[in-house]
Formats: C-alpha cells, sequence, structure tokens
C-alpha cells in the first residue's frame, strides 16, 4: 500500500526535521512525504533549507507553498490533491514522532477491510496518553479524548477503542481512499480545530468505519504550532475562540436539530472550563467564539 504523508506546517522548520527523522524509521517503507507550508515564503524558503529531497529510505520529501494561511484542513486537502495515486494518506502533525511500528500496523488494520481509516495511540513526553481516539458527545458539543491522562504505556482494548470511538485524532489518522472517495476532504471553512471531527462524523454517517491499530503510537508534542497547551490559563486568543466556535459550527453541520440545546450547554461548559480557573482573558475569547459560531461564520477570523 503507497501513503502520502501530509504534513501541514505553520513556521515550525525544527519540528517538521525532527519529524522527518522519526519518520525515517519507519518500518513501512512504501511511502512519500508531501510537506505544505502555511506560514508565507520566508517559511518556505527557510524549510526548504532545513529538511532533505529524500529520506535515507529513498522516500521523496516535495514541499508546497500555501498561496496563504489555509488553515489545517486546507494545508491537508492540498497535500491530497498533490498525491492522487496514493492508496492512504497519513495526516501527520509535524510536532509528531512516529515511531518505528505506527505506520505499519495502521496500514496492517486497513488492509482488512472492514475499516476506511484508522488511528492509534497519541502520546506525551511527560509519559501520558493524550488520546486513543475520540468521542464527539453532540449533545454537549464536546470532544474526549479515549485514555487521556492514563500512563504511557497501556494496555489497550482495540474492540473497545473501536465500539466508542466515533472521530479519529488529526495528529496522526490514515485515511483511506474509500473514505475519501465517499465522504470527500476536509472542510477548508472550519480553519482550524474539530474539522477531523466533522470530517470523520460525516464519513460515519455515509457507512465509513474507524479502525484503532494498537501498535500505531506517536509522540506528540502536543501545541507547539498554535501554543494550545492544556493549561487553560495559558491558552492563546486563536486555539479558545476557534475551539470554541468550532463546536458550534460541528453541531449545525451534523446535527442541527440538537443547536438550541447545544446552544445553553457548550456555553455552559466555556463558563465553567475557564471561570473555575478565574483565565478572565480566555473567558472573554471563548465567548467570543461562542457567539461566532451562533452567526454561522467561518474561515479565518477577521481579527486573525
Amino acid at each position: 500500500m503507497h501513503v502520502a504523508v501530509a504534513i501541514v506546517g505553520f513556521r515550525n522548520a525544527e519540528d517538521i526535521v525532527r519529524c522527518l527523522a522519526a519518520l525515517s524509521g519507519s518500518r513501512h517503507a512504501d511511502f512519500e512525504v508531501v510537506i505544505c507550508e502555511n506560514g508565507g515564503p520566508e517559511a518556505f524558503e527557510a524549510l526548504g533549507k532545513a529538511v532533505p529531497t529524500a529520506l535515507p529510505g529513498g522516500q521523496s520529501v516535495r514541499l508546497l507553498q500555501a498561496s496563504g494561511n489555509l488553515g489545517f484542513a486546507g494545508g491537508v486537502n492540498l497535500c491530497m490533491r498533490e498525491t492522487p495515486g496514493a492508496d492512504a494518506w497519513w495526516v501527520l502533525n509535524p510536532d509528531t514522532e512516529p515511531g518505528p511500528e505506527a505506520l505499519a500496523a495502521k496500514v496492517a488494520r486497513l488492509e482488512v477491510g472492514d475499516v476506511q481509516a484508522v488511528g492509534g495511540s497519541l502520546y506525551r513526553a511527560n509519559g501520558k496518553v493524550q488520546s486513543h481516539g475520540g468521542r464527539w458527545r453532540s449533545w454537549l458539543a464536546r470532544a474526549e479524548s479515549i485514555g487521556h491522562g492514563d500512563a504511557w504505556p497501556a494496555q489497550v482494548d482495540p474492540k473497545a477503542v473501536e465500539a466508542s470511538q466515533n472521530y479519529l485524532n488529526g495528529a496522526a489518522m490514515l485515511i483511506g481512499r474509500r473514505f475519501v472517495e465517499a465522504a470527500g476532504l476536509m472542510r477548508e471553512d472550519y480553519f482550524l480545530y474539530c474539522e477531523e471531527v466533522e470530517w470523520c462524523l460525516r464519513a460515519r454517517a455515509l457507512g465509513m468505519r474507524l479502525g484503532f491499530a494498537p501498535g500505531g503510537a506517536v509522540l506528540h508534542h502536543q501545541g507547539t504550532t498554535t501554543g494550545a497547551g492544556e493549561n487553560p490559563a495559558r491558552r492563546p486568543r486563536m486555539p479558545v475562540y476557534l475551539g470554541e466556535r468550532n463546536k458550534m459550527l460541528v453541531t449545525r453541520d451534523c446535527y442541527p436539530s440538537r443547536l438550541p440545546v447545544v446552544t445553553c450547554t457548550a456555553l455552559m461548559l466555556a463558563v465553567l472550563r475557564y471561570g473555575r480557573v478565574l483565565a478572565w482573558p480566555q473567558l472573554i475569547n471563548a465567548l467570543q467564539g461562542w457567539t461566532a459560531g451562533l452567526r454561522n461564520e467561518r474561515g479565518q477570523a477577521s481579527w486573525m
């Protein structure tokens, strides 16, 4: 199976160099790498000087300069359009370090044929699980990461994960051709955050199934591009605003009849999350994003 690895960067060449070094050790060797640089001409030039044109195993590394900041979905879609002959696409964050077995395990699970996209375990450098998969709580507009905070390495029941997940973590998800043929590409009007949730929910509504590869572990240095760490009081404006806005957009696009209830529950959760730690600037940003979602505003925010 030939895989196109799709990486979207934003002025973070050091992350991408580290990611490519980890990819060089991949046991599954039939892949190419396509990187979309969203950070402008200077960032594209810097990236070109930092990364090789091919990995030690002979896999090509191709750079694409985006016409502007396309956002995560726009960058992924550009990479996918540039690799139409791939059998599958591994959407991979630049701030990840995939283990040697990660891609091979995901490919093996996809090749079984009963699922059309595959996720795996993401873990942090602090020895904690980020997620094994995701559950979208539609009445709360809330994303829940399966296994979040557990000690790593962890024993995982693949069948249990597959039975409970309804979306894959966008930091490292293998998307098969059947998935794309059924659901199309990612929605670019989300710009950043929740686009993988909507993509998976849309595909599942069309009969696609999501798998889990227990050997597909990936180290994720979360938030190096956006600054979106776990401490609510330290989160910058962009991830707070877009996170809250796009929760409302997922509801509009996938569960429109639940919007009246979600309007209240999403507001309550935002107030609890930021208010309880006295993160007043973040609460203001969250309320602005929530309001923008109610107004169905999409794309890059005007203030960005």
